[in-house]
């Protein structure tokens, strides 16, 4: 709606002689303040004249005194605009945008891993096998930030062993940008609406977190995710036993992630154990109607170069051509014993198999942790004489305790809160997990009655006061070959 004032000489006016199409006004006559003459000249040129009075104005429209197409709107939002229009489409234009939008120098295998193998597979169903220090992490960011780019991932999950989350979050804000929240235990019980899964878009979860909670699988089978990746995938592993399949619970958290997810990015640096059937059931993460059936049906190879890629260490090459790892050399120092050490060394060793074979008549349970602490002792005898000097004595002194408490008629509750089935080694840093063995080497032990662990801490003394000889003596064979 226009007033009559604004019906002006050299106006664009609308409405007049029943036209919605615009006039240009010619002259304009005033007759007191409630009525006009105008002058106008039509589209095709033709001249006419009308009288308006105000209670035209509702009909009447003047157009702004510009063309069409004169481009004067703020140049600030068009400059802003269109370099938002530009980056949606950088991809198109660069096809390795990740590589320089992002802190990182990547070689030509994690290149060719990311932008020939695993981006032109989409939806991508995907193992990527290369040897350790081939920097899949860099490769698992660079994919990530590519299909960010593309607008095909909003929502990704990545499942690592325990000990490497933080180590993931770290790297992904440092060279990629990318904020990844870790869910711990507070955040699975402090999520608003229930259920975290729904509420963090880009996070990271402990593998054996899910695996030992049905109620967080719950929670995660009801969402649906862009990616998901797994570190250490091999965990997730299954076995054929007698033609029957024996399936773990990390495995059937991997069926439950591949389920939930559109591209699916297994990593694991041992991606065959050796045995063609077990294989086949990992296999069967990435496409279970495929390599489901292939495991029971004998033990013949399975062509999977077009859902895996594995390259050794020899592999590697910079941009130049040279080796990315110097070759390796490996050899073994061969060397003998002292009279001291050669004497432990068999006491000990008779220890072990000695208790191996009482703990062969124990229930399972038990059979596995005491075997797992006889292991660790034969370690510990290979690492130095200060180190099984050292497990020795705290585990006859433990086992000490343990007696007086069997004396006394009642168990300490604490000697049984240790099992070896319970224990994941690779979820712990290197301290803890000297601790947890220590632990296990301290409690688990095969008597069964009082004259046993009498018979036991006698053996055991005997060991220590061998072990504290040699510790005493300086003799120590291996650091004199290694120090070499």
């Amino acid at each position: 709606m226009a007033s009559l004032e604004d019906v002006t000489t050299g106006a664009s006016v609308s409405g007049i002689a029943g036209s919605s199409s615009a006039v240009h006004i010619v002259a304009v006559k005033w007759h007191g303040s409630n009525a006009i003459t105008v002058t106008y000249r039509n589209a095709d040129g033709s001249v006419g004249e009308q009288v308006l009075f105000r209670e035209d104005e509702p009909q009447l429209s003047v157009a702004e005194r510009s063309l069409p197409w004169s481009f004067d709107a703020d140049a600030n939002l068009l400059r802003l605009t269109s370099e938002a229009y530009r980056i949606n489409l950088a991809h198109i234009f660069d096809p390795y945008l990740a590589v320089h939008t992002s802190a990182v120098e990547p070689l030509p295998h994690q290149i060719s891993a990311v932008y020939q193998e695993m981006l032109p597979r989409l939806p991508l169903r995907y193992i990527l096998a290369d040897d350790p220090g081939a920097g899949k992490t860099i490769m698992t960011g660079l994919f990530i930030k590519e299909l960010m780019i593309r607008g095909a991932l909003k929502r990704c999950l990545i499942v690592s062993p325990g000990n490497l989350a933080e180590q993931w979050q770290d790297e992904l804000y440092r060279k990629f940008g990318l904020r990844f929240e870790i869910l711990t235990n507070d955040r699975f019980e402090s999520a608003v609406s229930g259920n975290v899964f729904l509420e963090s878009s880009l996070c990271i979860v402990r593998l054996d977190k899910l695996a030992r909670s049905e109620d967080i699988q719950a929670k995660l089978k009801i969402t649906s995710w862009d990616l998901i990746v797994c570190d250490e995938a091999h965990k997730m592993s299954a076995t054929v036993w007698g033609g029957e399949v024996k399936y773990t619970k990390r495995f059937q958290v991997g069926r439950l992630l591949s389920s939930v997810t559109n591209h699916f990015l297994l990593l694991t640096a041992t991606p065959h154990n050796g045995k063609e059937e077990d294989f086949q059931l990992f296999m069967s993460l990435i496409d279970q109607d495929r390599f489901e059936g292939a495991a029971r049906s004998g033990t013949q190879a399975v062509d999977v170069t077009d859902v895996m890629r594995r390259l050794v260490k020899e592999d590697l090459l910079k941009f130049d051509g040279t080796p990315l790892f110097p070759e390796r050399r490996a050899y073994t120092v061969n060397y003998d014993l002292s009279d001291r050490e050669a004497a432990l060394y068999n006491a000990v060793t008779d220890y072990v198999q000695e208790e191996f074979n009482r703990a062969d008549n124990l229930e399972r349970e038990r059979t596995n942790t005491v075997g797992f602490a006889l292991t660790i002792l034969q370690r510990r005898l290979a690492s130095s004489p200060e180190a099984i000097y050292q497990s020795l004595r705290r585990r006859r002194e433990r086992l000490e305790g343990r007696l007086a408490e069997e004396q006394l008629g009642r168990r300490g509750a604490e000697y049984s809160s240790v099992y070896y089935d319970d224990f994941d080694d690779d979820d712990l840093p290197s301290a803890e997990l000297e601790d947890e063995e220590e632990k296990v080497v301290d409690q688990a032990t095969a008597a069964r009655t009082i004259s046993e662990l009498e018979a036991e801490i006698a053996a055991l003394k005997k060991l220590v006061r061998m072990a504290n000889d040699v510790r005493q003596s300086g003799e120590d064979r291996k650091w004199s070959e290694l120090s070499k």
